[in-house]
């Protein structure tokens, strides 16, 4: 009997050296019994800082620099417009299938080696896909670089919850804005850039590997780290109680377990930023390939509509930093909501009244529309208790989101080539909008997905 306690305590005591990062121990009535987890080292706290802007600015160049460069791909390749128009709706596809993936290979390989694959992932994918020579090689190194992409969407929030569980607005709002400035900047740049180095569309496209390849660097230190414990997180330690007869007092040894897995569809708030999400990313995708269009089509020039598209981008940068922070310190996020929306409702009701005399204004009441999501990833980290929850809630609210964002770029596509006209597909944005606004105000409530679910 006493070789088998002992035997059980040998267990557990290595059991507990295996998880250094995550484990506490000491003994009955020594002061450091119950200190959860030690603080997180300075350097790898910089390295996650540096990994998760760095990462961002990669989230988003794979698909704006190839619709800068769309004519000239589709003409090198010989790619039909069915094929080209298909590539407008592979992003969110991808987003949506292989994001539900990330919160099992997290479980599996730890959040921060998942994000430095999802980063290997779009290196290798924008460097091969340019000189595959083939439709079909393009397609599938671009979907190898939105695979990455997909997996590191998911998990970033997890990311922040797990090392900055007291700064979720702060370090979801750096995150949103890097993620906007990677997205105009390639937007911005890549036809320039391809000039530059004589003109292939090629070398213009294979140049933004080179920014992800650097985001792979942070994450290497911190592939089998799996990251400090947040003390948001409940029954994340748990006390293993074990005695040896004759052995003195009973020693206390502090493990991790792992929380269950959460129903998450028994949740109407998960519902509610899926649906929220899909429905801003829909907007989003309409706006990214389509308002240059309606610019042109209003008479604008070519060259001045190309510069409207992306000051609706860049107004991004700065709002997705200040939102989340806001986000975070009121209770109840519909008020954001409704404020976005309504500048979403007066740039649409703009493009259709006077699309070239307020064209500025538009554009600007359009970019602040579209900072829903910095606000739809803030939301993400404050409706989840936990980590484990935020896991299965960012990667149930992108991907179910996604998946309803693929048919609005297509349909907006369909109603004007019909349609003759900017008219109807414009009233598709405004009709929209009306439930983005009130599912964001749903999702915005003062709850959790785990008091949800355990109901």
């Amino acid at each position: 009997m006493m070789g088998a306690m002992a035997s059980e305590e040998t267990r557990t005591l290595k059991s507990a050296r295996a998880c250094p990062s995550t484990i506490a121990r000491g003994s009955a009535g020594d002061p450091e019994e119950g200190a959860a987890v030690p603080a997180p080292r300075a350097w790898a706290v910089r390295l996650v800082v540096v990994g998760i802007v760095l990462s961002a600015l990669n989230l988003r160049p794979a698909i704006t620099s190839l619709g800068a460069l769309l004519e000239e791909v589709r003409d090198g390749l010989g790619m039909s417009g069915s094929v080209a128009g298909l590539l407008t709706s592979v992003p969110p596809l991808c987003f949506a299938v292989f994001g539900v993936m990330a919160p099992r290979l997290a479980r599996r390989f730890g959040a921060g080696a998942v994000v430095c694959a999802g980063m290997v992932a779009i290196t290798a994918g924008l460097l091969i896909r340019p000189y595959t020579g083939s439709t079909a090689g393009f397609l599938a190194a671009s979907a190898l670089a939105l695979m990455g992409i997909a997996v590191s969407n998911v998990l970033m929030p997890v990311i922040v919850k797990r090392w900055f569980p007291d700064r979720v607005g702060s370090m979801t709002g750096l995150y949103s804005m890097a993620l906007a400035l990677g997205t105009s900047a390639a937007a911005a740049v890549t036809v320039p850039v391809t000039e530059a180095l004589g003109g292939s569309w090629q070398s213009g496209l294979a140049v933004w590997a080179g920014l992800a390849a650097a985001a792979v660097l942070p994450w290497i230190p911190l592939v089998r780290d799996r990251g400090p414990v947040s003390s948001t997180e409940p029954n994340a330690i748990r006390s293993v109680h074990t005695r040896v007869e004759g052995a003195g007092p009973v020693r206390h040894v502090h493990a991790r377990v792992e929380p269950p897995v959460l129903r998450i569809t028994r949740s109407r708030t998960a519902w509610a930023l899926a649906v929220f999400f899909g429905l801003q990313a829909t907007a989003a995708y309409i706006t990214m390939g389509w308002m240059a269009q309606i610019f042109r089509d209003a008479g604008v020039p070519a060259g001045t509509a190309g510069l409207l598209l992306a000051v609706t981008m860049v107004m991004g940068v700065p709002l997705a930093f200040v939102i989340p922070r806001v986000a975070t310190r009121l209770p109840h996020q519909g008020p954001i909501v409704l404020a976005l929306g309504v500048c979403g409702l007066a740039g649409y009701a703009g493009l259709y009244l006077a699309p070239a005399a307020g064209a500025w204004v538009w554009a600007v009441l359009l970019g602040v529309s579209n900072c829903a999501f910095p606000l739809a990833l803030t939301m993400v980290g404050m409706r989840a208790r936990t980590g484990a929850g935020v896991a299965q809630l960012s990667a149930f609210a992108q991907s179910t989101g996604y998946l309803i964002s693929i048919p609005g770029p297509l349909l907006v596509g369909v109603l004007y080539q019909h349609s003759g006209g900017w008219g109807l597909p414009i009233a598709l944005m405004i009709g929209l909008m009306i439930p983005q606004m009130a599912v964001g105000v749903l999702a915005g409530r003062d709850r959790t997905v785990e008091e949800e679910a355990a109901r």
